[in-house]
């Protein structure tokens, strides 16, 4: 019977575990209360994006604060967000168990609301909404505050990561949200004009024959999403080598043949998957198959990029 028992423990444990890492998780909630911080919030985030600390200048989205100097207070700022910057920044304190359903596009980066459990204790605030986004998490423990973990553009792997590593003890946490979309927020991080919204285009820089004489650079502006492939395909760029401009698969993900390098914004196109991962396995990071590539900001792609014969895998 104590085996039995035991067994249905480990069985429980490893269900509950599951639960919580899965895609779009969805937690159980308890009770909440939302306050205001007396000090201001800053933050970095793993894709570098900046809001203003209360020491510091609003920086760069394209750098990162790597210096925590002390706040007017004594104590040293690690780099909270400052929500009084922008009406649309909030900082909430909640159970662990949030109750709330997170989602992000096919970037998987810039979690947000997707949904929340009908009477949970995220809904019950009556402040947070589906579409917030998550900015960061600071697990609240008995001995004072815990790690600050800036979430801004982070994977959602990160942010579903920062929960579950919270010590056993934690049972809330300090959460700071954004009332917006990615884009109002990636304005503000980069201090451009927080109610400006963009038309929903992007620009994909082009560079053709990097290094030759005959080098050729050319923006197209496309719709947010567009896939790579296509768009230089439609545009009359070719992105095939040799004799491969005829015999490949036409995008299907079946040759491996249209090879581009992403040389910037590589954090704006969606993730490799195991399939393209395998093919490229031998190329540089940055190299990306242009039929499965979707980009969702602007990027600098180039076409023809050097392939050594050991490269080709197909």
């Amino acid at each position: 019977m104590k085996f039995l028992n035991l067994c249905s423990l480990l069985f429980t444990t490893l269900v509950a575990q599951f639960q919580h890492g899965a895609a779009f998780t969805s937690l159980t909630t308890r009770h909440t209360h939302a306050y205001v911080s007396p000090r201001s919030i800053s933050t970095t985030s793993t894709n570098s994006f900046n809001l203003r600390t209360k020491n510091r200048s609003p920086t760069s989205a394209l750098q990162s604060t790597p210096t925590s100097p002390e706040s007017e207070d004594g104590q040293e700022d690690d780099g909270e967000i400052d929500i009084t910057e922008d009406p649309r920044l909030y900082r909430i304190r909640l159970s662990r168990a949030t109750g709330i359903e997170w989602g992000t596009d096919l970037s998987f980066s810039f979690v947000y609301v997707r949904a929340m459990e009908p009477g949970g204790e995220a809904s019950r605030t009556g402040i947070i909404e589906v579409g917030d986004q998550i900015c960061e998490l600071r697990p609240v423990e008995k001995d004072g505050k815990g790690e600050l973990v800036p979430l801004i553009g982070a994977a959602f792997d990160r942010v579903m990561g920062a929960f579950a590593d919270c010590k056993k003890t934690v049972q809330e946490v300090d959460l700071v949200f954004f009332k917006g979309s990615k884009d109002e927020l990636k304005a503000l991080c980069t201090g451009e004009s927080g109610a400006a919204k963009k038309d929903g285009t992007i620009n994909i820089t082009v560079i053709q024959n990097k290094g030759a004489k005959d080098e050729v650079t050319k923006v197209i502006v496309a719709k947010e999403g567009a896939n790579i492939r296509q768009t230089l395909v439609d545009e009359g760029i070719n992105v095939y080598q040799s004799v491969t401009r005829w015999t490949n698969c036409k995008g299907k993900q079946l040759c491996g043949t249209c090879i581009i390098n992403v040389a910037e914004g590589a954090a704006n196109t969606n993730r490799k998957s195991m399939d393209e991962e395998s093919t490229l396995r031998e190329n540089p990071d940055t190299y990306r198959l242009s039929c499965v590539t979707f980009a969702y900001d602007d990027v600098t792609v180039e076409t023809f990029p050097p392939i050594n014969p050991a490269q080709w895998t197909r």
